[in-house]
């Protein structure tokens, strides 16, 4: 999978961070926040750059991930917009120890960035393709997500391990989401989440993941 990026560089004090950035907006995509639990509203393009996102997080340790979508509409057939709350994504490995309080500053110092194109292997090309679920719910497991909100932002922190196991959802999402509706206009909703009886939630809330097909312009 080929994923088209721009790369930023924000320096500040004696810290310079690097953010990675989808290179063309993700217009049909919304993180909408209703306090026990989180839905993101997906097209199918969405879903697709996501999970590609999802995993170059695992393999991007030292970068933060953002997603500036908290500005979209949302879809026509889902929320009214009046009184949602929506929400930036920034996905980040554990091992950089980010404070999500300097991410207003940094945010405000990102310039146009640096267009790039990643190469992502497929789904099931890594070794860790095969999923040990039951090694999920060992108390020993540390490959967990944890979430923090700050400036209308959601982080999800976690290891490369979690982060390279759960991209599969959006790409379940981008493959069936528009074979389902169709065929399913009683109930045109196809879904998936990331659990609490998953094993992979530590300090944080469900995210359902949907597929909408119709949006306003």
């Amino acid at each position: 999978m080929k994923l088209p990026i721009t790369i930023h560089q924000a320096r500040l004090g004696s810290m310079e961070f690097k953010v990675i950035r989808p290179a063309e907006p993700l217009a049909r995509a919304v993180l909408a926040d209703h306090d026990r639990h989180l839905d993101l509203y997906l097209d199918q393009d969405a879903a697709r750059r996501i999970g590609g996102l999802w995993a170059l997080a695992a393999s991007s340790p030292r970068s933060l991930v953002h997603l500036p979508i908290r500005g979209n509409r949302a879809p026509s057939r889902e929320l009214p917009e009046n009184g949602m709350r929506q929400l930036d994504l920034v996905l980040l490995h554990h091992s950089l120890q980010f404070a999500p309080s300097k991410w207003k500053e940094i945010r405000g110092r990102l310039g146009p960035g640096r267009p790039q194109t990643v190469t992502l292997p497929a789904p099931g090309d890594t070794d860790e393709a095969v999923i040990d679920y039951e090694a999920r719910h060992y108390r020993e497991n540390r490959d967990l997500f944890h979430q923090h909100l700050h400036a209308e932002t959601l982080f999800m922190t976690g290891s490369a391990k979690v982060f390279r196991e759960t991209a599969q959802h959006f790409l379940d999402v981008a493959r069936d989401g528009p074979c389902h509706v169709p065929v399913h206009p009683s109930y045109p909703y196809f879904c998936t989440e990331l659990h609490s009886n998953d094993g992979i939630l530590g300090d944080a809330r469900e995210i359902r993941m949907e597929y909408c097909d119709e949006w306003d312009s």
